[in-house]
């Protein structure tokens, strides 16, 4: 067998050889099934290989895959474009701008909502703030942008210190508060925030609708993000909802965001955009926030050799389809809600789960530890032994010290699929515990 010279997550580990994918689940070269409970990384929102998708795409390939988004645009581009504009349902149009992953989806919001000021003639304001126990990605702005401090470890230097807001963290409450006597400090803590810094320095706050995996599904309390946007309102902020992870579906609402009513200045889409056919995510804002750049230089300088390609956006357009066909997005909420009872019952009888939480099919795992996240490494490893697939998360406070895991399986999952999966966690629990 030849060495491989493939970069893998660590290199000292072994990975099996996936060779096909059907539905929910994902074979090796070994023939071993793995239920995939974690939609990969919370992407494969439809499954695999789903015959409407390929079909899609193969329809395109047909036509064309790539033309340059500085001398073409596309039919399915454009198309996509209205699409989710639609599905944002609100009072102003938002206008989409394409990009490869979550990471360049939210640095390109980065820019969108400094260059919105920019050509107001506000170039002090220049900041973005956010909130630690949050992830936005991993290239050095997104990341600057990222409170995950084990991600952003190696390369402070590099960084900018953008997370200053405690998260909303109910189960660990950064005041040592309870909701709602609290009366929203999590929020108030932008407030402080904005005050130290100065809102003349400040042009957005990004925050995850929902945490994932710097928190393991953090959801706020009611009310939380109607201060947030009052407050960001008042100081004249714009607010991006990072909706990489939750957008499109997986929390049981379209936007996550919508389950506290509020509309952002800008939304980032990723992962649920493509269901993991292709790379393909989006930074989408608001028409407002867009008035400045068309009255001014008519330009965000912004972009990436595959922005917007008509593969990538035909396949988008595939995914937003069927969720619509299917009524797959009406149905999330009612299998979330069953698998959360089936996870509380295993909480009663499993001392070493503290926490169970989440919205839809994305739900959040927190352990009664402080590994540092090595709990987490091996409940991860035992459970895909056992042929189930979950998704790391970090958790505590400090989003250093807690153990999370994330099960987030494919939105078109059955109720019997739900009960296989119930079953291999409970297994993987059993046997990790020594039972």
């Amino acid at each position: 067998m030849k060495r491989s010279l493939l970069i893998k997550p660590m290199m000292d580990e072994h990975y099996p050889t996936v060779v096909r994918g059907e539905g929910i689940y994902l074979y090796d070269d070994q023939g071993k099934k793995y239920l995939d409970g974690s939609s990969g990384a919370v992407t494969a929102s439809l499954g695999h290989a789903l015959p409407e998708i390929i079909h899609a795409s193969y329809e395109q390939l047909q036509k064309v895959s790539f033309v340059y988004r500085s001398q073409f645009t596309s039919e399915a581009a454009e198309e996509l474009a209205h699409d989710l504009n639609k599905r944002l349902d609100a009072k102003e149009d938002y206008w989409s701008f394409f990009v490869n992953s979550g990471s360049e989806a939210t640095e390109t919001a980065m820019k969108i909502a400094i260059q919105h000021y920019q050509e107001q003639g506000k170039a002090t304001k220049n900041k973005i703030i956010s909130r630690w126990v949050s992830y936005h990605g991993i290239t050095m702005g997104a990341l600057s942008m990222s409170g995950h401090v084990k991600r952003r470890e190696r390369f402070v230097p590099l960084l900018e210190d953008y997370p200053c807001v405690a998260a909303p963290y109910c189960y660990q409450c950064p005041f040592q508060q309870t909701f709602p006597n609290c009366k929203l400090a999590c929020a108030k803590d932008l407030e402080t925030a904005i005050t130290r810094i100065g809102a003349q320095h400040i042009a957005a706050f990004i925050a995850e609708p929902i945490v994932g995996a710097a928190g393991g599904v953090i959801v706020p309390p009611k009310g939380y993000y109607q201060e947030i946007k009052r407050i960001c309102d008042q100081y004249d902020i714009l607010f991006i909802a990072d909706e990489v992870m939750t957008g499109l579906g997986r929390s049981g609402k379209m936007f996550a965001i919508d389950y506290w009513d509020v509309k952002p200045d800008i939304v980032t889409l990723g992962k649920g955009l493509s269901a993991g056919y292709t790379p393909i995510a989006a930074a989408l804002a608001s028409e407002k926030v867009m008035l400045p750049i068309i009255r001014g230089s008519k330009s965000i300088m912004s972009g990436h050799t595959f922005s917007a390609n008509p593969q990538s956006a035909a396949i988008a357009l595939a995914v937003l389809n069927y969720l619509e066909k299917e009524k797959v997005v009406e149905n999330v909420q009612r299998l979330g809600e069953m698998l959360l009872q089936k996870l509380d019952l295993l909480a009663k009888q499993n001392p070493i789960i503290g926490d169970i939480r989440g919205k839809g099919l994305l739900i959040g795992v927190e352990f009664h530890s402080k590994s540092h996240g090595s709990l987490t490494q091996k409940m991860v490893k035992t459970a895909r032994d056992k042929g189930l697939l979950l998704y790391p998360s970090s958790a505590g406070v400090d989003g250093i010290e807690g153990d999370g895991i994330i099960i987030a399986p494919p939105l078109t999952i059955k109720e019997k699929e739900l009960d296989e999966l119930v079953a291999l966690f409970a297994e993987t629990l059993k046997e990790f515990q020594g039972g």
